[in-house]
């Protein structure tokens, strides 16, 4: 349930609505939009009476809210979230391009592709240090050595660090390098990791499930925001179907209906929704017109002997052509990609 609070409603009407529901044994979460401010109503109290608090001052009307999911939904918060990132806001005018490795394979090479895509115009630097495989004896990704030559690579370029998180004992070593925590497809509804996120108020990529809906994903981010971390992005990153053509079946209509469902920004994966790097250009764009606030893609400058996913990982040619196309687009859809920003300047 939500209260609309009237567009004249002082701090203190405010207050006494917050202190009333708060006596009733719930918690509450503020929405301060541009024309209103909401107060979400949290938890397991005792039955609100809808009248007591509808007749409070500055009250302009209590509405039950008609998803399980309060905090993600657009009615609980009606203006987009924007997560702030590299200078851009996602979520807002701009297009995220999230890009890099699948996992980080060494220092020299985790330093070269983020050169690579900073150059052609990546927001933000990917690369697994932990990675969860289908088989034991996959590999695993490098862990905290891992993470060290991403934070030198962020150093060098000036990138922000999206990496996946595996395990809550995890999440404070994480954020150690990290700048955005990602919650991966398989890890979506590992409830323990979700809450150890958004306690950390670290930013959180958050992936659907291979086999998930819609709701169970919004819900999967309701433990995030339930802990007071708004700073969520879902991600659309292809779901298991019969179809064997592609690893997966990219779900295009997930994009403009979590858009509708939700405040949240939405960051679309055409390298696992396709698992064939021919097909990543045709879905970005396909996402981007969709209304797609971003894109995760993976890049490898020697796909063919890359550690895991070569297969679906672009070429840095590629990789640069895609990321003009993108720009181009973005524009008729309303968004815009940045021109790359300039690395740091080395201190002495």
């Amino acid at each position: 349930m939500i209260v609309v609070m009237s567009s004249a409603a002082t701090a203190r009407e405010i207050s006494e609505v917050i202190a009333r529901i708060r006596a009733m044994g719930y918690e509450v979460h503020l929405s301060e939009g541009k024309e209103r401010t909401i107060i979400g109503i949290i938890g397991r109290g005792r039955p609100v009476d809808r009248d007591q608090l509808g007749v409070m001052s500055g009250v302009q009307d209590v509405i039950p809210v008609s998803h399980p999911y309060k905090i993600a939904s657009r009615e609980y918060h009606p203006d987009d979230t924007q997560v702030p990132l590299n200078g851009i806001n996602v979520g807002g005018p701009d297009l995220a391009v999230i890009a890099g490795p699948c996992s980080v394979e060494g220092r020299s090479e985790i330093i070269e592709i983020a050169h690579i895509v900073r150059e052609a115009g990546a927001t933000a630097l990917r690369g697994g240090a932990f990675k969860p495989r289908t088989s034991p004896y996959a590999f695993q990704g490098l862990g905290e050595e891992g993470l060290r030559y991403l934070a030198e690579a962020r150093e060098q370029t000036g990138l922000p660090i999206v990496t996946e998180v595996m395990d809550p004992a995890l999440v404070p070593l994480v954020c150690q390098y990290a700048d955005v925590l990602q919650i991966g497809a398989r890890n979506m509804q590992n409830y323990a990791l979700l809450n150890a996120v958004g306690e950390s108020q670290y930013p959180v990529l958050l992936k659907r499930g291979m086999s998930s809906t819609i709701e169970e994903l919004l819900m999967a981010a309701e433990y995030v925001l339930s802990k007071g971390n708004m700073r969520v992005m879902l991600c659309e990153r292809g779901i298991r179907t019969y179809e064997t053509a592609t690893r997966n079946t990219f779900d295009i209509n997930a994009i403009p209906v979590l858009k509708h469902l939700s405040h949240l920004p939405v960051i679309a994966d055409p390298s696992h929704g396709t698992g064939k790097w021919e097909y990543v250009e045709s879905v970005s764009l396909a996402a981007v017109a969709a209304g797609a606030d971003g894109l995760i893609l993976e890049v490898h400058q020697d796909p063919d002997h890359a550690a895991s996913d070569g297969r679906q990982s672009l070429r840095p040619d590629k990789f640069a052509q895609l990321v003009q196309k993108a720009g181009r687009l973005a524009e008729v859809v309303g968004k815009r990609v940045h021109e790359p920003i300039p690395a740091p300047v080395p201190s002495h």
